[in-house]
């Protein structure tokens, strides 16, 4: 795997990431968001946020690994080749 990719990997990781005193700020702009919306702030509503946060983190990790993978897949049908016509 290129490390570009295991950074891009990374990267999508530590988006999701939400460390404990990160996530009172985050709700706390969320309660501000639907107040200023003229509506009521709800748990729910709360989860359903910081889960769209983690699914879209992970449909990025999900896309550098597979990315990653078909690199390395790649380079090693190449190096079979190589190997194959080297050896005939």
């Amino acid at each position: 795997m290129d490390n570009q990719d295991y950074n891009k990997a990374e990267n999508a990781v530590d988006q999701a990431k939400w460390k404990a005193e990160n996530l009172a700020d985050r709700a706390k702009d969320y309660i501000n968001e639907v107040r200023a919306k003229d509506e009521e702030a709800t748990e729910e509503g709360w989860m359903e946020r910081a889960k769209n946060n983690i699914a879209d983190a992970w449909d990025d990790t999900k896309d550098a690994v597979s990315h990653a993978w078909e690199n390395t897949k790649d380079a090693a049908e190449d190096a079979k080749a190589e190997i194959r016509k080297k050896t005939n």
